[in-house]
């Protein structure tokens, strides 16, 4: 957080440095016109354009983030639903089916929370334990109806836990299009580039405009960059959801 407020900042006062260089060495002449009107009307559209740009980008990581954290809310729910019906199994699938479902929640948040923060692929190894999980939820023929009942329960909770899983792992997986990043750093250029190609006389102005404008591009592009990293980062989805309850 530090070190994207010290960027922004340094961005900012970048800009503004280059205002007063600018006015201190190429001031307007006496025939120059200032032009402050075309400026406006220029730096308008590239704005619009820019402004669409970023809206793209931020409505698509913020759909990205939203998803990893319903996927990741919904898998730890399901976890911990099928480890409560453990107890409605036969007894001695029942201890197994609760070392299962804790070996599963161990792996994801010590394995393969990790792993997705650091953008590495999960393996297969998750997948693994929930097959023993939902094999050890195949109750026998000779079960009572109540625990034929459960595993029908926990298998139905299996299913909503696979689904969510798959949208987790996609969600690690998903970045932002290269086209995007490539529209957001060369349109936030040329708007912050449009201020300095128009003559503003009044140089305090000048300097507020383009360090705040500066400022605001840079800030948004890091928001956009944070939540584009859905597992890690400012805005990183936690395993705390997994290992509230277990």
């Amino acid at each position: 957080m530090i070190a994207s407020l010290a960027i922004v900042l340094g961005v900012a006062v970048l800009a503004a440095s280059v205002v007063l260089v600018k006015h201190r060495f190429w001031p307007l002449g006496p025939d120059d016109e200032p032009r402050e009107d075309v400026a406006e009307y220029i730096s308008m559209m590239v704005g619009v354009l820019y402004a669409l740009v970023l809206g793209l980008a931020l409505v698509s990581v913020w759909d990205t983030q939203s998803g990893a954290e319903d996927h990741t809310a919904t898998e730890a729910s399901a976890a911990h639903q099928i480890h409560l019906l453990a107890a409605g199994l036969p007894a001695e699938r029942a201890g197994r089916m609760r070392g299962e479902v804790e070996s599963y929640i161990r792996h994801v948040t010590d394995a393969e929370w990790p792993a997705m923060a650091a953008g590495a692929p999960l393996g297969q190894d998750g997948w693994r334990l929930l097959n023993e999980v939902r094999a050890t939820g195949q109750v026998p023929s000779d079960a009572t109806p109540a625990q034929q009942a459960t595993g029908q329960e926990i298998l139905a909770q299996l299913s909503i836990l696979d689904e969510a899983r798959r949208g987790r792992e996609s969600d690690a997986a998903e970045s932002l299009s290269p086209v995007i990043w490539f529209g957001l750093i060369v349109g936030g250029g040329l708007t912050i580039a449009f201020m300095f190609m128009f003559g503003v006389q009044r140089s305090a102005t000048h300097v507020v405009m383009v360090a705040g404008l500066s400022a605001l591009i840079t800030f948004t592009v890091l928001l956009i960059y944070q939540l584009d990293r859905p597992f890690d980062g400012v805005f990183a989805v936690d395993a705390t959801a997994f290992t509230r309850h277990l």
